[in-house]
């Protein structure tokens, strides 16, 4: 019933009223109370000096420094106790290592726990992988385990998750675990939902927990997240705004998320309306910082100088003279000179100098700005400076010029005399320097002896010797019909223009070939052969399978 306080006190009375052999379970569960009232009360209770003799005292123990903080102390506790179950176990000759390993789960999956709250997520998921494996009897344990390994996973390797949020609906498990540990439970498997794109069950597990939780930001939280998925940023924006009106003591978180959706969408100065509406944070260095980012951002250096008067007026009420307020004064000088607000500076200035009075660089910029103000107050306040003695260093200037610090030497100009004096444009020789050409290559049948051609700077076409192009035998007899016919063949094959002979079969070879061998007689023309087209495409030539020879390797 987690009423931890009614529970300590029945034990307490239970353990120094009673004498039998239960006092070692009593005393086990009294520790067990007061690591609860440690981990989801974050309480402190007294030392109740109980020995720590049984591996169980020990890992509840650890559990009780887990609550307060103290990670590695409790992860040393933890393996203490792991020595003391090994140690009991081994006395026991008919305990299996199976056995040891089954009731040390518990102990390796609150080690992993530390582990993953120190950011050592690898060994982590590995000790909780290794409790799921050998699948423990304790619901309890293994729906904590596996809502662990959710939370690492994240939005990645959702599938495995998708397994292990089955672990966490075991019959039982209610019965076993804190209301919070089932509040995270139900809030991881929302999570899950919405990374693995399913909306509506999202919603109604979000809906569910908002229902059962009506002050807690975080279901509202899932909620938006899920609509900003969706693009619905207006409807995301709505949902928040009547949560923080419902609950303002929870609103902080809720108003910060507002702030964020309004910049997403380039509303800067909704967003600034927002920040400062929050209470918890209004007053802190994070919180002025962005402000007056935002606001020079807008341009608007009013409010942001208003962000820092309202700021110093609360330190200087709150806690004055202190570090955060000092250094907030010095900001809002500086920010006010920058954008050369120097009259507005002057108070602030004033205030920083009477603070230290040996502080020179606050000195002269007070100085500075009332130098635009008060001519007369800025001579006064002139005396304070140092005088020109004092703020001499005793430094060596040529040793300092030839260090190796100092790269940059000014250069002299040179004098200029009346023999040097410069031409005017046009005047003198201008001295540039001359590319080498580099030597053309001369043709092979190049011949140094012989004249060269007068008219070689001629087209071909213009020069006297041309004739023009010869006219092959070949072009002619390359016809315009089907693959493998020729124009000269066609007079050739027609028997009334030749005289008649014994037919004869033309041999197999080119065109020419054919052409000047007899044509066959009349009556037993024969037409010419059209070859089939290759299928690589126009001009592509099919080559015939040739016949394996005896020995020789390969196929066709």
């Amino acid at each position: 019933m987690e009423r931890y306080d009614e529970c300590k006190a029945v034990y307490t009375d239970l353990i120094r009223n009673s004498q039998d052999e239960y006092e070692e379970e009593r005393k086990t569960n009294l520790s067990a109370v007061v690591a609860a009232m440690s981990t989801w009360e974050k309480a402190s209770p007294d030392d109740l000096g109980l020995s720590e003799t049984t591996y169980e005292l020990s890992y509840n123990a650890a559990c009780t420094l887990i609550g307060r903080g103290q990670l590695t102390e409790a992860l040393n506790k933890l393996q203490e106790a792991e020595e003391l179950c090994r140690v009991f176990f081994s006395e026991d000759s008919d305990i299996t290592e199976e056995d040891v390993e089954s009731e040390l789960a518990v102990i390796h999956s609150q080690m992993a726990y530390i582990m993953q709250l120190q950011g050592r997520t690898e060994e982590a998921l590995q000790l909780y992988n290794q409790v799921i494996k050998l699948k423990p009897s304790d619901v309890g344990l293994l729906a904590v385990t596996a809502n662990n390994i959710i939370t690492i996973n994240k939005d990645q390797n959702v599938f495995d998750s998708k397994k292990k949020v089955k672990l966490t609906n075991a019959d039982g498990v209610e019965y076993k675990l804190a209301k919070k540990q089932l509040q995270a439970i139900e809030f991881n498997k929302a999570l899950l939902a919405m990374y693995t794109n399913q909306a509506d069950q999202c919603r109604k597990l979000s809906s569910g927990l908002q229902s059962q939780n009506p002050g807690h930001p975080r279901p509202v939280l899932i909620q938006v997240a899920q609509l900003c998925r969706e693009k619905q940023h207006s409807k995301a924006i709505e949902l928040l705004q009547r949560f923080s009106d419902q609950h303002p003591d929870s609103a902080s978180g809720i108003k910060l998320t507002m702030a964020q959706l309004y910049l997403t969408q380039g509303h800067v100065t909704k967003a600034c309306d927002i920040l400062r509406s929050i209470e918890d944070f209004k007053h802190k260095q994070g919180m002025i910082s962005a402000l007056v980012t935002m606001y020079s951002h807008e341009e608007d250096i009013d409010s942001a100088i208003d962000v820092f008067s309202q700021a110093i007026q609360y330190y200087q009420s709150e806690q004055p003279g202190s570090s955060v307020h000092l250094a907030l004064v010095r900001e809002a000088a500086n920010f006010k000179l920058k954008y050369g607000r120097k009259k507005e500076a002057i108070s602030d200035l004033e205030q920083l100098w009477k603070q230290n009075t040996n502080d020179i660089h606050t000195l002269a910029q007070l100085i500075s700005a009332y130098s635009l103000v008060d001519q007369d107050k800025a001579k006064s306040l002139s005396k304070h400076l140092p005088s020109p003695e004092s703020m001499s260093f005793n430094v060596d200037v040529d040793e300092l010029e030839n260090s190796h610090g100092a790269n940059y030497v000014r250069k002299k100009a040179a004098k200029v005399t009346g023999e040097n004096l410069p031409k005017e444009q046009g005047q003198g020789d201008v001295k540039k320097k001359k590319k080498k050409k580099k030597k053309g290559k001369l043709p092979k049948n190049y011949d140094s002896t012989a004249n060269p051609d007068p008219e070689r700077w001629l087209p071909m076409r213009e020069r006297t010797y041309y004739r023009g192009r010869k006219k092959g035998k070949k072009k002619d007899q390359v016809g315009k019909g089907t693959q493998g016919a020729t124009s000269g063949a066609a007079s050739d094959l027609d028997a009334s223009k030749t005289a008649s002979s014994p037919p004869t079969s033309p041999r197999p070879g080119s065109a020419q070939a054919s052409a000047s061998t007899s044509a066959p007689a009349a009556g037993n023309v024969v037409p010419p052969r059209q070859q089939k087209p290759a299928a690589a495409g126009p001009g592509a030539r099919k080559k015939a399978p040739q016949k394996k020879k005896k020995g020789s390797k390969g196929g066709w």
